[in-house]
Parts: C-alpha cells; sequence; structure tokens
C-alpha cells in the first residue's frame, strides 16, 4: 500500500508540475525553475548528509564552482553541452579531495573542515577577477539549444530544468536500490559494522562527497544559464547552511526529503517578503521551531503518526493480554 501512494503521489506530483507553468507569469516560472534547481543541489547532499551520515557545510562551493565552470566556457566559446560535463567531472575529483577529511574526522570536526573549504573556494570566486570577474561577475551568459531548439524562453528552460531534475532523480533512485546504496546507509548507520561486513568505508565515504558534488555541480550550472549572471554572492557560506537547512528541514533520509526542503527555502522567503525588514527574523523563528519539533524533517510526520499507532495498539494489545490473564487467574483460583 506504501508503494502504492508513492506511485500514485509522484504521478500526481509530476502532472501538477507539467501543468503548473501555463496559469502562472513569468516570474513564477521563474520561480518554479529556481526551485527545481535547488532540488537538483540538494539531492546530492541528502545523499551525503542523509544516505552517507557525513557533515558537510561546502555543499554551495561545488554549486558555485558548476555555475562558473559554464560561465567561463561558455563565455570562451565553448558549447554548454561541452560546459556541463566538464563542471559535473571537476566537481566530482574536487569532491573526492574534499572527502579526504572525512577519513580522519567526523561530526561538528568535519563540517568545519568543509566549511573552510566553502570559504576558501568563495575567495577564489572573488580574486581571481581575470577568471570569474571578481565581484563585477560573469553576465550575459546565455541559454543552451537542444536539437537545434532554442531554451531560452522562460518556459522552454523550466521544462529542460525538469527534465534534467527527473533524469538525475531517476539515477540517483537506482543508486540508492543498489549495492552502494545500502553500502552508503550502513556507513551512515555504524561505519565499524560496515567494515567488519565488508564495506570498503575509505572508497564509499569518497565516493558520497563526490557524487553529492556532481548534483551539485550540475545544479550550478543550471543555475548559471538560469540567472544568466554569477558573482560570488550566491556561493558562500550562507548558502551552504541554505541547502544543509533544505535537507534537514525535508528530511535527511528521506528521497523526497530536497523536494519538500527545497521548496520551504525558496518559497518561504517569497511568502516573507511583506516582512520586509523582519524576514530573517521570522525565517529564522520557523526554521527553530521546525528543528524543534520535527527534527526528523517534515517527511518524518506520517512516520512520527504511524509510531504513535503501532505503539497505542502495542499498548492496548498489552492490557487485554493482562486483563486477560487476571482473568484467567481469578477463574482458576475460584475454581
Amino acid at each position: 500500500m506504501k508503494k502504492q501512494s508513492a506511485i500514485i503521489f509522484t504521478s500526481v506530483a509530476l502532472l501538477a508540475l507539467l501543468v503548473a507553468p501555463h496559469f502562472l507569469k513569468s516570474y513564477g516560472v521563474y520561480l518554479l525553475t529556481y526551485w527545481l534547481v535547488f532540488i537538483l543541489a540538494a539531492m546530492g547532499l541528502n545523499l551525503t548528509v542523509g544516505y552517507a551520515g557525513q557533515k558537510s557545510l561546502g555543499h554551495a562551493a561545488f554549486f558555485g564552482i558548476g555555475a562558473y565552470t559554464v560561465a567561463i566556457m561558455m563565455k570562451a566559446g565553448f558549447s554548454f553541452w561541452l560546459g556541463l560535463p566538464a563542471a559535473a567531472a571537476i566537481c566530482f575529483v574536487t569532491g573526492i579531495l574534499v572527502g579526504f577529511p572525512a577519513l580522519r574526522v567526523q561530526t561538528i570536526y568535519l563540517a568545519f573542515a568543509t566549511l573552510g573549504f566553502n570559504t576558501a573556494a568563495w575567495l577564489v570566486m572573488r580574486n581571481e577577477e581575470q577568471y570569474t570577474g571578481g565581484t563585477f561577475g560573469i553576465n550575459n551568459i546565455a541559454r543552451p539549444e537542444l536539437f537545434g531548439l532554442s531554451l531560452d524562453g522562460a518556459l522552454a528552460y523550466y521544462y529542460f530544468t525538469l527534465g534534467v531534475t527527473i533524469v538525475f532523480g531517476l539515477l540517483l533512485f537506482g543508486l540508492l536500490r543498489s549495492p552502494w546504496g545500502k553500502a552508503f546507509t550502513a556507513l551512515r548507520d555504524n561505519p565499524i559494522r560496515a567494515e567488519s561486513l565488508g564495506v570498503d568505508v575509505r572508497n564509499y565515504t569518497l565516493l558520497s562527497f563526490a557524487i553529492g558534488a556532481v548534483y551539485a555541480g550540475v545544479a550550478g550550472a543550471l543555475f548559471a544559464s538560469l540567472v544568466q549572471f554569477i558573482d560570488p554572492a550566491p556561493f558562500g557560506v550562507g548558502q551552504s547552511i541554505m541547502m544543509y537547512l533544505m535537507v534537514v528541514i525535508g528530511g535527511p533520509g528521506y528521497f523526497f526529503g530536497p523536494v519538500v526542503g527545497a521548496a520551504v527555502g525558496v518559497v518561504l522567503p517569497e511568502w516573507l517578503r511583506f516582512a520586509q525588514d523582519w524576514y530573517l527574523f521570522v525565517f529564522g523563528s520557523a526554521v527553530v521551531l521546525l528543528m524543534i519539533w520535527l527534527p526528523d524533517g517534515l517527511l518524518s510526520i506520517p512516520d512520527r503518526i504511524r509510531a504513535r499507532r503501532e505503539s497505542r495498539e502495542a499498548s492496548a494489545a498489552r492490557a487485554a493480554a493482562v486483563t486477560a490473564a487476571a482473568a484467567n487467574a481469578g477463574k482458576g483460583s475460584g475454581a
């Protein structure tokens, strides 16, 4: 029944995503595309954090590397379709390098190590003006063509981004259902036991960072062509923290967690525009309350309800068993 419900939910969600843009104005389509980009980025972080159990606060750096790789290559005259795999490859290698500290340190120490990496990458983006444009950024980033069709329009680029997100979502779904996915969750739940069962902890730790970085790099490439201008601002530590919050709010280790978490991270700020100067206070307060009441994320609500129901049923069964035993004991003593 649970599998059928997931299939129905996914089908309805996809239908809504296909139809919704036709009822929205251009900014609404842009916002939906922006949301899809961050879903893709959060998918990668969810693999690293939610499934493999690593602590990473440097995801925005991979996001920026992907964006700058595509932007610089397109400015140099290369096609988007060469820039995209180049961004993925560079992020894969960089992800492996960033994963090495995870072989020696964990928890908060690993988080600080990845935070330092993000800061260093941001400083490169800001100071290497001859390549990145520095604080002036890179503008007039073109949108790609697909089979001779221009994706310059908002609706066309939305459907292109939706297609890429679905493809990478299916790839991740297949990965998580493979032996690799079981190895990642074993690494998260108990690394020592996983190693005793033959899981190569070193390789899977590095792979969790590398694959997560590829998703962020591809999302960054899509982001660059979406906004058509990039500077270092969207790739700083604050963005990494926001991406981490997207994973935590949606539910780390839940496949659809990035969908929900990215919606909160992208849509909620739009809803809070009326708060003006109080925006950050209201948004921060909402996140804190959510973390207090739902530390496992929004998608943990059905599991929590199910666990409470099962607990009540188990308590009722025990009470019934005790009552029946007492009744039988009373009959025995009466006889």
